[in-house]
Formats: C-alpha cells, structure tokens, sequence
C-alpha cells in the first residue's frame, strides 16, 4: 500500500511539473506564431536594425528599444552590483548575528515591494533630482537605471551571500592560516572562489532589470528614439508593449508580438546563463 502511495505522489508531482512545461510551451508557440508573420513580411534585419517605429505608417525598426532596455539594464548594473556586492560581503562576513536578523528580512521586503510604488517613488524624488541638478525633463535613462538598480539589490544580495556562505570553510581557514588579513582572504580567496554565483546573481539581476515594465514607463519616459546621452527620454521594449497593446491591431499587433520575441529571446539568453554558471559552480 505504501508503494502505491509513493508512486502516486511521483505521478501527482510528475504532472505538476508538466503542466509547468506546457504552460511555457503554449506561451511561446503562441508568442512565436503571433510575431514571425510580421517579420516575415517586414524583414528579419529591417525589423532588429530599423530606426523608425511608426505602425500607422508600416514602419516597424525596433532598434531604439533593443538599445533602450540594454541602456537602462546596463545602468541597473552599474549601480546595483557593487553595492548588491559589497551589501553580500557584509552580510557573509562581517555582520553580527543581531544585524543579520535586520536585514534579511529588510531585503526580503525589498523584493516584495511592487514596482508600481518604486514608480511612483521615482517621480516624485528622483525624476525632481534629476531635473533640478542635472537638467532635461528628469524622465530619462539615468532615472530609470537609478529605479532598476535599486529593484535588483535584492536578487544580487541573496544570491551573493548565499554563494559566499557555501564556500567550504577550509578556503578561509588555510588562508588566515598563512597569514592572510580578513580582507585578503575575501578579496583573494572568497570572491574568486564563488565568482560563479555571483555572476549569476548579477545576469538575473539583468534579467529582473530588462523585463521590468511599470516602474520604467513612469520614469523612463516613451519616446521611441535612440537615447544619446545619460539625460534622454528612451523607450525599452516592455514599454513598447505595455502602452500599444491594448488598442493594436492587425500588423501593429503582430509587431508587438515580435518584440516580444527579442525580449523572450534575451531574457533566456541571461537565465540560461546564469544556470549554465551556477550547476558549473556546483560541479566544482
């Protein structure tokens, strides 16, 4: 009787993760049979590379939002990993039990905070900042990276630290054992060691950053242009999606649907990795 049940339960769990697998099937069959028509009859290459997004017009080139989301994600990057980073080594090494009790809930909270309000937050400090300090309309690239940067710290923190904490204590101890100062040893023994974790906290933490949608089209502005410099107003492809979608049809539709392929594509691209480096840091 045992058996059966044991065999059951395989059989239950079995289907749930099936069913996962279909859902993820059906999502990209129906994403790819949507938007591979428009590229089609567009041009793969006048698609990716064109300049120009006016559907009323037939003109599709989505490149000023493949650079949009890579500027934006870029610039999360820039300032979310070395403090993501450092937040990791503190947590791993140097906080107290007490400290450590604070602030691992605090970044679970972090996580948990829809982006609506970390929208919201940024139009009402951060765009205000920009544009008093820095000049332009405040909503630009370097607003939306500030808002993406925060948002990722807590992929990176948990990742990291969990990374640093599995290391085998024997790296640190022969370390110190021949002479190494606690900052050496995490400098030349510790990072090193867990460089694989890290970098696949970081490439989810892109990952989390690119397919962000809400707090970005409150910070990022929307115009569909190639963004110069740090100040410009930009357009990311979930932007492109979000504010379209809902009164697209025929071509422009399917236009959309394509984006949603490059912005599936990529982001696949980064989990991939990080799971390539992360089951690479468990085989070692």
């Amino acid at each position: 009787m045992s058996k059966v049940k044991e065999n059951l339960s395989g059989y239950i769990f079995f289907l749930f993760a099936l069913s996962s697998i279909t859902a993820l099937t059906v999502i990209t069959v129906f994403i790819f049979a949507e938007g591979i028509p428009l590229m089609a009859d567009v041009g793969f290459f006048s698609f990716i590379f064109g300049t120009t997004w006016s559907p009323g017009q037939g003109q599709f080139g989505i490149l000023p939002m493949i650079i949009g989301s890579l500027a934006v994600t870029f610039g999360a990057a820039v300032v979310g990993v070395p403090f993501g980073i450092c937040c990791a080594i503190f947590m791993a090494e140097f906080a107290p039990e007490w400290t450590k009790k604070i602030f691992r809930p605090t970044i679970q909270l972090l996580a948990g905070i829809p982006s609506v309000v970390y929208g919201f937050w940024g139009i009402m400090f951060i765009v205000p900042f920009i544009r008093d300090n820095f000049g332009g309309s405040g909503f630009s690239v370097l607003s939306a990276s500030l808002i993406l940067g925060f948002m990722i710290l807590p992929t990176i923190i948990s990742i990291s630290e969990v990374s640093i904490i599995a290391l085998p204590p024997t790296y640190k101890e022969g370390a110190m054992a021949l002479g190494m100062t606690h900052w050496q040893v995490i400098r030349s023994v510790l990072l090193p060691a867990a460089k694989s974790g890290i970098v696949a906290a970081v490439i989810l933490g892109m990952g989390r950053a690119i397919g962000e949608t809400m707090a970005v089209i409150m910070v990022l502005g929307s115009s569909p242009i190639i963004p110069t410099s740090l100040l410009d107003s930009a357009r990311t492809l979930t932007i492109n999606i979000g504010l379209e979608m809902a009164y697209a049809e025929g071509q422009h539709r399917q236009a959309l649907f394509a984006t949603g392929i490059v912005l599936f594509v990529i982001i696949m691209i980064l989990n991939v990795s990080a799971q390539y480096l992360t089951r690479n840091k468990l085989k070692k």
